[in-house]
């Protein structure tokens, strides 16, 4: 009875110790110490138009030119009419767009990742990005086939970052200590982020290629964690009115809300005019959003915007 008793202790010392444990690696802080307690996630917000207007037609043509935008598209079999909705639409005003797909698919060209992991496929397709393209594109873009883009507000986005710095940037979330890029809105991420990026996927004990020993988290936050150790952190994007410019939602879920919330300022009360990202779209409203965005003019309406990014050369670009 002694020896039962002894034992029975032994076994609640044992999960309390476990328990203990458990809670404290909960609260460390993934990092360099003091400087990432000292960082503060801050907002990015898109130029002014009035200083756009500021630098001269040459400088604003060559900063046109100067903004190359690699398209990163993760895909798998099931997601096929997606996959062909995406090919069809915004891709096109990539200047180079690529599909990354977990397995060899013949309806369409693809890049085989040989794994349906969706965090293995991120890593080996930033990897094969970084390796073969550092030297052609100043920025990076990753988005699900489930996101519509439209590659020229990004540009206009971007227009004053410099890629030489360590941009990380999208719709931002934070969970506990841990602020990310959700990457239902698209991630985007400057060269030198890709560098540094790269840098690390060789190192399991800051950037590994599984998730924690108790629990795998998901694919933005593994990320978020291994540019954290490289000193990147996430930054929200929003235009001169705070407004979100990567949307994690449809445009139709948005209206939706602002009628329920804000019925007699719906517009107002919805979306940023100067939007980069909605996500959540079937095929069918791929091709609305397409229409919408480029196709539909105003007869007689000339729109007098002060820099024009031209699309890739060779491009079927609408």
């Amino acid at each position: 009875m002694l020896s039962e008793s002894s034992s029975f202790l032994k076994g609640v010392m044992l999960g309390s110790i476990f328990c203990a444990l458990i809670t404290m690696l909960g609260h460390v802080r993934i990092g360099h110490g003091n400087r990432m307690h000292q960082h503060e996630h801050h907002h990015l917000q898109a130029p002014n138009k009035e200083d756009i207007l500021k630098i001269s037609e040459d400088e604003r043509m060559e900063l046109s030119k100067s903004f190359r935008v690699y398209c990163i598209i993760l895909v798998k079999p099931k997601d096929v009419s997606l996959w062909a909705a995406v090919r069809e639409t915004w891709t096109k005003h990539c200047d180079k767009a690529e599909f990354f797909s977990s397995e060899n698919v013949k309806v369409f060209e693809s890049i085989n990742m040989e794994t349906d992991d969706i965090w293995l496929m991120m890593r080996k397709a930033y990897k094969y990005a970084f390796d073969k393209y550092r030297d052609q594109y100043n920025w990076f873009f990753l988005a699900r086939p489930t996101t519509f883009a439209i590659i020229e507000n990004l540009k206009y986005f971007l227009l004053k970052k410099d890629p030489s710095q360590p941009f990380y940037l999208g719709h931002t979330i934070k969970s506990g200590d841990l602020e990310y890029v959700s990457v239902e809105g698209g991630i985007v991420l400057s060269i030198e982020s890709m560098k540094r990026l790269n840098g690390l996927l060789g190192i399991p004990e800051k950037c590994p290629e599984q998730g924690g020993m108790i629990w795998k988290i998901s694919e933005d936050k593994q990320l978020a964690v291994c540019l954290k150790y490289a000193g990147v952190f996430a930054e929200n994007a929003e235009d001169s009115e705070g407004k979100d410019v990567f949307n994690t939602k449809s445009v139709g879920l948005f209206i939706k809300e602002a009628m329920t919330n804000h019925p007699n300022l719906v517009v107002e009360g919805c979306c940023s005019d100067m939007a980069v990202t909605f996500n959540g779209l079937t095929p069918n409203q791929m091709h609305v959003m397409m229409y919408g965005v480029y196709r539909l003019r105003a007869f007689g309406h000339i729109f007098h915007d002060a820099l024009v990014f031209l699309p890739p050369n060779g491009s079927d670009n609408d």
